[in-house]
Formats: C-alpha cells, structure tokens, sequence
C-alpha cells in the first residue's frame, strides 16, 4: 500500500471514530428522553405558573360605564361624560339569536371548550416572540379575560397569564356569565364599548331590540371594528363584512341556532350613519344636573354616580322642552344684543314648567347654554320671588280666616286703604312702602290689589295675618327658607327662591292646595339597585276653598291686570307677574288647569366677581318687568305646549269673597293729593320701618300698580318694590311708563 492509500485510510478511520461519537451522544434514546425532560419541565413551569397567578379583580377600565339619560319618551338625551360609552346590560336582555351569533362569528366551540385554544394561543406567542403582531385565534373566554382582567399589552407574559387565567374562569364561571361579560366589554368601533353602546350607535337601538342581522353585524365588526364599520369602509372592507357576515349566519345554521330557510331571508342591515353623542352643551347639561341633584336628595351618592351605569329617564316632555327654548329664543334672546349692549350681555333667564297633577318637571331653562353658563337658572335660588309672592299672603289670609283691622273677614272683596307709604297699623315693624309710580287708590278691593299688586294693600294684610302665619303657609306650599324673616316686608317677596320652587307652589295653588313638588327623574336604574322615585303630589297643604280662591284671583290679573301679555282666548291661564329691587329679576308665574310654568329674568354682572345688577334696559325696552318678556315667554311656550290651545276650564269651588261687599268701584286713579311723579324715584321715602332691619327689608319697594321698582321689596322705602303696574305691558300703564316693580 502506498503512502497516499495509508494517509486515505487514516483519514476515513478518523471520520468513523468521530461519526460514531455523535451517534453515540445523539441517540434517539437520548433524544426522546430530553423531549421528554422539557416537556415535564414545561409542565411543571406551567403548574406553578398556574398556581401562582390567580384570577385577579377586573381592571378600572372594563368596570367603567356611562350614565345614560333620556326623554320621557325613552329617546336618548346624553350619556354622561366618561372615558369609556358603556352601559352593562345582562345577558337575557339580549335576544337569544344575537347571543349565538357572537359564538358562530368568534368561537363556535364556546360552549364546548375550556376556555382556550392552545393552537391558536401558541401562534400567538411564536408571532408575538418573532414581532409579526397579534393574530387571532383567541377564544371567547380568552378575550374576556384579557379585557376585563388584564389589558391589551402584546407581551409574552400578558399571554400567559391570559391562558392560565382563562382555564380557571371557565372552572369557576358559568359559560352564560362569561359570554355577558364578553359582550359588555368588547370594542365594537364608533367609541362604543359593549353591546348596549353598539346597538345605540350603528342602529340607534337598545339592545333588546336588535335582530338577527344586526346581531349577527356587530359579532362580524369585532374581527376589524374600523376597517368593517360600513359608514367608512373602503369597497375592499364592505366586500370583507359582507362575507364575515354571511360566514357567521352559516355557522349559526350549522350549529342549530338557526334555520336555513330564515337565514336565506336575511339581507344585509347596513347600519345607520354615525352620529355624535349627545354631549352637555345647550339645555342638555342644565337638565342632567337636575336629574343628578335629585338623585342624591334621594339617597344616591355622588360615587355612585360618578361610577356610572345608571339608565336614568326624565319626566321631561321632549317636545314641550324644544318648544319651551324656542320661546325663550324667539321671545327674548332674538330680541338682545349680547355683544353690543352691555345690558343685555347681563340678562339671564330660567324657567321651570310642571305638569300640576302629578309633580313632573315636562320643560326646563336653564341658561344660554349648559356649557357656557354653568350655574343653572331654572334652580338658582340666590334672587327674589318678588311679588309673585302676594298670592301667597292672600292664601294664608284665607287659611287662618284672617280679619282686617276693622274685624272684617278677609275675601275678594274685602276692601283696603290703598294710599301709598300708608304705614300699616298693627305691626311692633314700622312698615311704609310706596306703590308703583307712588299711586294711591281709594278703597281698592282685594281683587283690585292682586290686579294692579298694591303694595300698601298686601303690606297691611300680612300685618293682618301675622308674618310668621304668612311663613308658615309659604313653607308649607313649598318656598324655600332661605332669608326669609318674619317681618312684613316679607309681602313684597324678599326671601329667595327658584323658578323651580315657584313653580312647585304655583301647582300647588292649580291642584287645589294639594301639594306638589317638582319632580325631574321618572326612573333611575341600574344593574344592582334602582332609586325610589319621588312622589309629585303629596296631602292637602291649604284647603281647596282658599287654593281656589287664589286662582280666581290671579285670573283677573291674566284677564285684565298686570299680566294681560299671558292672556289669549285659547286657554283658560292664572298668573302673577313680579319684578324685584332695583329691578334685578322680573317673573312670571302663572297656570293653566293643565300645565304650571314659572319663567323669570335675573340680572348677572359678567365680571369676575358676578353679583346681581339691574335689568333695566333690557332690549331697548326701559324696564324689564313681569309684565314683558317673562310673560311673553310663558305666553308662547304655553300656547304651543298645550298644542294651539285647551278647552280645560278651571273648576273653581268655595270661593271666598270676604266679608265687605264694594258698593262701587274703587278708583284706579291717583288721589288730588298723590299725584305719580312723572319719573319715579329709584330710592322713595324711608318708611319708619326701624333701622335694624336688613337692607333688603329695610327699604322695601313700594308696589304701586306697577311691579318693576327700584329697590327689592325692604322695609323701608329706600327699596321701593316696582309696584305691579310695572309689569304691565307699555302704554297700558298708570304714570310715565318707568314703573316701580309688581
């Protein structure tokens, strides 16, 4: 052998000491058992894993709902504002169809399984650890998991956690429960989360109502919510819902939840467009702070609020609440220049509209807009009632039975001294107020009084009464005891009070002294407890001969005195204008057998500082009185409220004319001796009210006919009160027209 043949046969030698090496190291022995060893030690990881990691509470995010509030008629009004559009609904509210739809469009083993899909879940993690992205796979129980106990973090980790903790809610949860679950936590597009959310907005719906092809579009939006929402899909994403759809509706004829004939009916629901969700601005705010305030009085915190998931319905009338804005508008707003005229940029209105028979706010006003204005109008109570007030002392006159000085019962006819900055007799309170324009009437009649808002009449009659009487049967109508001394000042309305409270009384006064107290919220509910609705009407405050009486009353101040603009021959209406010191707000209270309504202006500085400022010059108009725009308004928004007008009549019974039968008419006219002065002074005659009093009692307005004055209602003439007459529409007015408050 040669030498090369001996290197060649070394070297082949070599190779096979070095080939049996391996072999000998890598023997299918060897290698099965190290397979093995990892899959044990793979097993063994995953039960510790599976051990340590628990079920864990669910994340902030996936308990997070909306309030949702509507209109009495169940249309929807607002969703609160939150991070998250949901409202949880439980799963039998869904329709069963729907509910399999989801299974045959996302895992049609659900029902079978438990609780994960190990093929799907380890391409998962390959394409996770090699950064090709999520792919799906995942099943229904797996995306519950990860929506509502972990989050959406593509990790290795997050996975993990969410197959071990999906194995354990399957044990632990019923299929039913996890399928709620899913449904309420999934993102379906269009800022909706859960199916509550998505069946309002693709098809302005609740979920209950959803049917089959609807159901069956949403479970086929889940796969791509952007590219699959119809009203922006691109023809390629249109075509890729349509099969989707079609795919999930054969699997449901596949698994028996669906008939092959029926399902051959369906056509494809394309959604409706989208539309933004009703957010605060406008009324919308003013009336879910209303809904909310009433919901704490009731008992509901403002936790439980703020954690959402409440369905709160309103008893306000949608159309009733349009129209009462439009009055507003059409009435006022058009009329001001806000930008130009510093007055008007101060104007403020609030009205609040009740349904007498039951307490339910139907309309409210609270300001030029929830977002702009942020205190709310129609419930502030940091302004005087005014004389809307005087119906009040009347009702309190007939209730006690009340006598004049000369021993005559109280009544309609019952006769006063009507002269201006009179002092009343009977009061340890010196109280002298002037009347509007300082017009004095000779022996003017109750009713005459109410008409025109005398004020030295109701100054001497809540002397007659007794302040603390008259207190008494205002709290018990429902004025709020808010800077409300027991003084006589108190006829001319210097306690505080809202459109709301007054609108509360007013009912009260047209339900024949039942009790009636505005209420906003028809229903609040929510998956785990429900609010007790208040009740509207309550037991007899004032008998219905003195309620009634009232309402004749303030009949004849629609028909022929200071609020002759609410008056038109389509209904059958009650009211009492009333204008505040300084002519800071003017109101309008009044009523038809149907509906009560109270509507006022206030003054507001729009300075930092705020505060009240006068009204006067509203709309190039000199005085804003009761009489003016607050009337106009209720007069408009009544009519159309009541649908062009009612046949509804008041049925009046027992109505008291008092003791004193009026030979003649009283004279409307100033005496020789009280000439009106041709403008009225912003600051009369100091009555000899004493010097303790507060300012605001210590010159009260003197009411002459007119209710616009000056200066609130005090006790000392200082604050002068515009006298009723001010209220009543230009040039139907005694004097020159610049009238002292009503």
């Amino acid at each position: 052998m040669g030498r090369a043949d001996a290197r060649r046969a070394q070297g082949r030698g070599a190779r096979a000491a070095r080939s049996g090496g391996i072999r000998r190291l890598f023997t299918w022995r060897k290698i099965l058992g190290t397979f093995f060893g990892l899959c044990l030690l793979g097993m063994g990881a995953f039960a510790a894993l599976y051990v340590y990691v628990d079920v864990p509470e669910a994340n902030a995010q996936a308990q997070k709902q909306s309030n949702v509030y509507k209109y009495s008629d169940g249309t929807l009004l607002a969703r609160s504002n939150s991070e998250v559009n949901r409202e949880i609904v439980d799963l039998n509210v869904v329709p069963k169809a729907v509910q399999h739809s989801f299974v045959a469009a996302e895992n049609k083993s659900f029902y079978r399984d438990q609780g994960v899909d190990l093929k799907g879940t380890a391409r998962g993690l390959l394409n996770t650890v090699s950064g090709k992205g999520k792919q799906g796979g995942s099943t229904i129980t797996q995306q519950y998991v990860k929506n509502y106990f972990l989050t959406q973090d593509q990790t290795v980790t997050r996975k993990l956690k969410e197959l071990v903790i999906s194995l354990k809610v399957d044990q632990r949860m019923k299929k039913n429960d996890i399928l709620a679950g899913y449904l309420n936590t999934v993102y379906y597009g269009r800022g909706a989360s859960g199916i509550q959310a998505a069946a309002q907005a693709y098809y302005g719906v609740d979920a209950k109502d959803l049917d089959t092809a609807q159901g069956a579009y949403l479970a086929s939006l889940l796969q791509a919510p952007s590219q699959y929402d119809w009203a922006n899909a691109t023809p390629t994403g249109k075509k890729l819902v349509k099969e989707r759809w079609a795919y999930t509706l054969n699997n449901m004829v596949d698994e028996g939840w669906l008939d092959k004939a029926e399902r051959d009916k369906l056509t494809f629901p394309v959604p409706d467009s989208p539309k933004a969700a009703p957010g605060m601005e406008g009324q919308t705010g003013y009336l879910v702070e209303a809904a909310n305030d009433e919901m704490k009085r009731q008992g509901v915190t403002e936790e439980e609020l703020d954690a959402g998931g409440w369905t709160i319905t309103l008893n306000v009338d949608k159309k009733k609440q349009k129209q009462l804005e439009k009055s507003v508008a059409d009435q006022l707003e058009n009329q001001l220049d806000r930008k130009d005229s510093k007055v008007d940029a101060t104007v403020q209105a609030g009205a609040t509209s009740v349904d007498p028979k039951t307490g339910k706010v139907v309309a409210l006003y609270g300001g030029v807009g929830a977002t702009e204005h942020w205190y709310n109008n129609a419930t502030r109570q940091d302004y005087q009632p005014a004389s809307t007030f005087k119906p009040l002392v009347l009702a309190s006159a007939l209730e006690n039975e009340s006598a004049t000085q000369d021993g005559d019962l109280i009544g309609l006819n019952t006769v006063y001294d009507g002269t201006s900055k009179r002092p009343v007799v009977g009061s340890d309170t010196p109280f002298a107020p002037q009347n509007e324009d300082d017009i004095s009437y000779d022996s003017p009649t109750v009713q005459t009084a109410m008409d025109k808002s005398i004020n030295a009449v109701f100054a001497q009659m809540v002397v007659d009464v007794t302040p603390s009487a008259v207190k008494r049967t205002a709290l018990d109508l429902g004025v709020p005891d808010k800077n409300f001394p027991e003084r006589p000042a108190i006829t001319l309305g210097t306690m505080n009070a809202s459109t709301w409270d007054m609108a509360g009384v007013y009912a009260t006064l047209d339900n024949h002294g039942k009790k009636v107290t505005p209420t906003i919220v028809k229903s609040a509910e929510h998956r785990d407890h429900a609010m007790e609705p208040v009740d509207g009407v309550g037991g007899q405050v004032i008998s219905r001969a003195s309620a009634d009486t009232v309402t004749k009353a303030l009949t004849e101040v629609v028909d022929v005195g200071s609020g002759r603009e609410a008056n038109t021959s389509a209904y059958d209406a009650a009211g009492k204008t009333g204008t505040s010191e300084n002519n800071k707000a003017a109101w309008f209270a009044g009523y038809t057998p149907e509906l009560t309504t109270a509507v006022a202006l206030f003054g507001e500085s729009t300075g930092d500082g705020g505060g009240q400022v006068s009204l006067t010059g509203t709309a190039n108009s000199g005085r804003a009185n009761g009489g003016g725009f607050p009337a106009k308004i209720w007069a408009d928004y009544t009519l159309d409220a009541l649908g062009g007008g009612s046949d509804a009549a008041f049925d009046l019974e027992g109505v008291e004319r008092g003791d004193t039968q009026v030979t003649e008419s009283p004279s409307t006219t100033p005496s020789e001796t009280e000439e009106p002065s041709e403008t009225p002074s912003e600051e009369p005659e100091t009555p000899t009210e004493s010097p303790s009093e507060s300012p605001s009692e210590e010159s009260p307005p003197a009411e002459t006919p007119s209710e616009t004055a000056p200066g609130t209602p005090s006790e000392s003439p200082s604050e002068t009160e515009d006298p009723e007459d001010g209220d009543q529409p230009p040039g139907e007015r005694p004097g020159n027209g610049n009238l002292l408050g009503q």
